[in-house]
């Protein structure tokens, strides 16, 4: 191998003697490095949340947009009359009614909203510092009750006083209340990642489980439904529902979402003797008798779509999801399936998930599919994916795309209207991290981290000629893979410290790791910084792989002394990493960074982002033709010209 002094040099002469005789025209032709192009909305959707009835009108909540909205579809006019501000949180996933009023919580901040749909007047009541609302529901005296998530605690709200009352963490040490119903007496939380089903005396705060002893493995108690009678929780990662007696909890039933692979069970209602619930990923609608014991398929109104409440009226069973709101009908069977859009429900620019570019298409990830931007024409069109795209990468004319929460891979041809989903990662997988291609064994690599509360993110191995897939769990021992480079052969794969999100991490720094992708074996992995929970992206050249970590902190391995050789503060959080020549560019949420990596020093190219991305995590893409960057300013896609 080339020593690296010499390496560098000539590879500097090169690069200046490439450079020389194209100059003037470049200088008259290309922007300065750091101009920034808007090229409109990133990605457009409307995708829903949760909903309440009040009369013949769906209140339905929106998520992701700014700000987030609650749309009013008059069911007999058939169409929407009315859309309500929700100018905080970055979505809906809680709603509840008592009377006339809609209450509304968001989430990631958690405040909590009532619509007075009488006079058509929205009003902010309270507000916590809880990551988020998670869930709620009204009690018949009108008092609210609020599952929250980071801590998992259940919260009061009375709104003849306007305060709000804490009643603790139903389940001590565990993170998320995901699902909450309320009677006259009690108020039932289903807690994850370890599953509880906890009901809580109105009154005294008295606590008492009601999960029976066989489901204790369980993750989590997700969703929930009740009536006079009955509670019926949806459990995952098993697709299981339990349907509990009130009056006598030892009476239970534990019934299977029967199509093979089901998940999730994410929406359950109680109506007239049955319970109705849908499963994920396959996106079936089911329901139980509860005098008979038996169980039954409805159908898929959407393959593969996520329903996030289901709810009653006059007879029917609305399913809300993010596309649009099916409709079943007991008395004939038949299933409908309505676009909220069409009937007026406001789109908007969501916060995106990923960007990526194949040289004429800007991909932006976000719920339920991605937006493609067509940089020759500005034409933006949609590509439907049962999911969110979390991570992309073009492979000889094919974008892979990692979709979350499926853990699945799919593949896309420029032209084509669909993506074609080819495999599904399954070993308690949800959440693909990243994608890279080694040329050498042409082999395509996804890391996945695990459900919540499971251990040991996964390694995903993809040959794109064979359609095998080989998984290897864990890689790294009680981490999860987070960033993955490939060159000559070998993976170089960055850790995460965190597992399955509720999971408390049990390992105190990440790594870097050295995977040999035709032995499939891991050849040597250290510590490279001390303390660091994530080490981000990866990127490298002939002679080095090069990290960015959570703290925003790049360090330099070099592969032939085997050690980390320096290290840069460059930002204020890690985010994605490339490599260009000698120069690396790298951002956050607020700017865009480039690095001199022989000089080893930074410089800011652009600042005042704001990006307002999904869960806070900066992404960036480059062009194939390295005379681009593509991140986001508020929500808007831009272009960052540059010149490594």
């Amino acid at each position: 191998m080339i020593p690296r002094r010499r390496f560098l040099q000539a590879a500097a002469a090169s690069t200046a003697a490439l450079a020389l005789p194209a100059a003037p025209a470049l200088a008259a032709t290309r922007p300065a490095e750091g101009t920034l192009t808007d090229l409109g909305p990133a990605s457009v959707a409307s995708p829903l949340g949760n909903g309440e009835f009040v009369g013949d009108v769906l209140y339905m909540g929106s998520r992701g947009l700014s700000p987030n909205v609650v749309g009013a579809w008059d069911l007999v006019q058939d169409r929407i009359t009315a859309h309500f501000d929700i100018p905080t949180g970055v979505g809906v996933w809680a709603m509840c009614k008592h009377g006339t009023d809609v209450y509304v919580g968001t989430h990631s901040r958690s405040d909590l909203y009532k619509i007075d749909t009488l006079n058509g007047t929205t009003t902010k009541l309270a507000e916590y510092p809880d990551h988020f609302i998670w869930t709620m529901a009204a009690a018949p005296d009108g008092k609210v009750y609020m599952g929250m998530s980071e801590p998992g605690r259940v919260v009061e709200y009375d709104p003849a006083t306007g305060t709000s009352r804490d009643l603790g963490q139903p389940a001590p040490g565990e993170a998320y209340v995901r699902s909450i119903q309320a009677d006259d007496r009690h108020v039932y939380a289903g807690v994850g990642a370890n599953a509880h089903l906890i009901a809580i005396d109105r009154r005294t705060g008295e606590k008492r489980e009601l999960l029976p002893a066989e489901l204790a493995d369980r993750d989590w108690v997700s969703s929930m439904a009740g009536s006079d009678t009955h509670l019926a929780g949806g459990l995952n990662s098993t697709a299981e529902l339990v349907v509990i007696e009130k009056a006598n909890p030892a009476n239970y039933k534990i019934v299977k979402a029967s199509v093979p692979g089901e998940k999730y069970t994410v929406a359950v209602l109680i109506f007239d003797g049955w319970v109705y619930f849908a499963g994920r990923p396959s996106g079936t609608v089911y329901r139980y008798e509860l005098a008979s014991g038996r169980s039954e398929v409805l159908g898929v109104p959407f393959p593969e779509a996520q329903t996030v409440r289901i709810l009653e009226h006059k007879g029917k069973v609305y399913g809300l999801q993010d596309s649009g709101v099916f409709v079943y009908d007991p008395a004939t069977g038949a299933m409908d399936y309505l676009s909220h859009v069409q009937r007026g429900f406001r789109s908007a620019a969501e916060a995106p998930m990923s960007v990526h570019s194949d040289g004429r298409t800007v991909y932006v990830g976000g719920k339920s599919g991605a937006d493609l931007h067509d940089l020759a024409t500005g034409k933006v069109t949609r590509l439907p994916i049962p999911g969110e795209p979390k991570t992309m990468i073009t492979v000889r004319g094919t974008t892979y795309l990692g979709v979350y929460t499926q853990g699945a891979l799919y593949a896309h041809k420029a032209g084509q209207p669909e993506a074609k989903l080819l495999l599904r990662t399954g070993h308690n997988q949800d959440r693909p991290k990243d994608l890279a291609y080694d040329h050498v064994t042409g082999l395509i690599a996804m890391p996945t981290q695990p459900e919540p509360g499971h251990q040991n993110g996964a390694l995903n191995v993809y040959d794109p000629r064979s359609g095998k897939l080989d998984t290897y769990r864990p890689v790294v021992d009680r981490q999860t893979i987070f960033s993955v480079t490939a060159y000559l052969g070998t993976l170089y794969c960055g850790t995460s410290t965190q597992e399955g999100l509720g999971s408390p991490p049990v390992t105190p720094t990440a790594k870097l790791a050295a995977f040999d992708l035709r032995t499939r074996k891991v050849r040597w992995e250290i510590e490279p910084l001390p303390g660091v929970a994530a080490i981000t992206d990866l990127a490298h050249t002939p002679l080095a792989v090069y990290g960015i970590t959570n703290t925003g902190v790049l360090f330099e391995y070099h592969l032939l002394r085997r050690k980390v050789t320096r290290t840069l503060k460059v930002s204020a959080r890690g985010g994605d990493l490339y490599v260009a020549g000698l120069t690396a560019y790298t951002a956050d949420a607020d700017a865009v960074y480039r690095v001199d990596l022989r000089a080893w020093t930074v410089r800011k190219i652009v600042s005042g982002l704001a990006g307002d991305w999904f869960g806070g995590t900066p992404k960036l893409g480059i062009a194939p033709d390295r005379r681009a960057l593509y991140t986001i300013k508020g929500r808007n896609l831009v272009s960052v010209a540059i010149r490594p």
